[in-house]
């Protein structure tokens, strides 16, 4: 009977040699951390729901393309893609011959792909006039203090909501021009290598920069977590908010400022700096260097949303 996959067998998934069990001590840990948390947990998911559907490894090229017909009609494309990924990455864990690399799997997928396929999900961009909407339409409890740095500061950035909540007081040194914000890791930047990204003073009533301080001046946070939660009472907590939060946050206040929430997520700052800064005439380059994003494929759709009615062939005409 096999033994199941777990953690450790992920940890030499990039060596040429796999798992090797006689490796020393100080050589397995270092391997153990080769993979972020997340990624290893999205791959033993993924096996297991191979495994529970009847697939064992190794697998066949037919049984992976089976697994993949049962579900097509079930799963989303971005799911079913997700989950071969994982179970081709298990297969090269335990050195079996990945099935996925297979032409017989790759031509399903693509059929999959063809015929069952639907438009990506994207988060709607929160542009720079309904921001400014949202926040002046928030009051001076301390709640909306939070909620108008977090906001603000957020749009600024143009960070991701992970980026968002991670942010320490540590991580914020104030300059003459306003403030520089260090991102001690991100998504795309697995490694700790960290990124520094520039919020400056706000020429209008807007200014990311007054509003944080205002927030960590009235919270009297001077260590810690940067944003945190808040009781009704106004008492502020000691933990950091979640992803999640940030999502739930930017609802409510585009509801209360009467906008529909639908669509709206914690990703809609960081679409709404792009697209807002694309409308602006702003290069995507400085876009870029503000969001992080490693080229301008990945910036591709804010942009295409952006230029949506950026002389438009027919409002020339009608």
């Amino acid at each position: 009977m096999r033994s199941p996959l777990t953690f450790s067998d992920y940890c030499a998934i990039n060596c040429a040699a796999g798992p090797d069990h006689t490796l020393p001590s100080d050589v397995v840990e270092l391997l153990s951390q080769s993979l972020a948390p997340n990624t290893q947990r999205a791959y033993l998911s993924d096996l297991r729901h191979f495994e529970a559907w009847g697939g064992e490894l190794p697998a066949t090229p037919s049984t992976m393309a089976a697994y993949l017909a049962d579900h097509a009609g079930t799963l989303k494309v971005s799911t079913l893609m997700r989950r071969v990924t994982g179970i081709g990455k298990a297969h090269e864990a335990r050195g079996h011959p990945n099935p996925v690399r297979s032409e017989l799997v790759r031509a399903t997928l693509k059929g999959i792909r063809r015929t069952r396929g639907s438009a990506r999900r994207e988060a709607r961009p929160l542009l720079r006039e309904e921001l400014g909407a949202i926040v002046d339409g928030l009051g001076p409890g301390l709640q909306e203090r939070r909620d108008r740095a977090l906001l603000l500061i957020g749009f600024a950035g143009g960070f991701r909501r992970s980026e968002l909540v991670g942010l320490d007081h540590s991580d914020i040194e104030t300059v003459r021009e306003g403030l520089i914000v260090t991102l001690r890791r991100s998504k795309t930047d697995q490694f700790g290598e960290g990124r520094k990204v520039g919020i400056p003073h706000g020429r209008t009533r807007w200014c990311p920069v007054s509003a944080l301080e205002a927030w960590l001046s009235d919270a009297c946070i001077d260590s810690g977590p940067l944003l945190r939660s808040v009781t009704r009472h106004g008492r502020v907590g000691s933990q950091r908010l979640s992803g999640e939060a940030v999502s739930i946050i930017v609802q409510a206040r585009a509801a209360a400022a009467g906008f529909d929430p639908q669509g709206y997520s914690g990703h809609s700052l960081r679409a709404g700096l792009a697209t807002s800064a694309t409308r602006a005439g702003v290069p995507s380059w400085r876009i870029r260097a503000q969001t992080g994003h490693a080229s301008d494929a990945m910036l591709s759709r804010y942009i295409r949303f952006g230029e949506l009615f950026t002389e438009n062939a027919a409002a020339a005409l009608l």
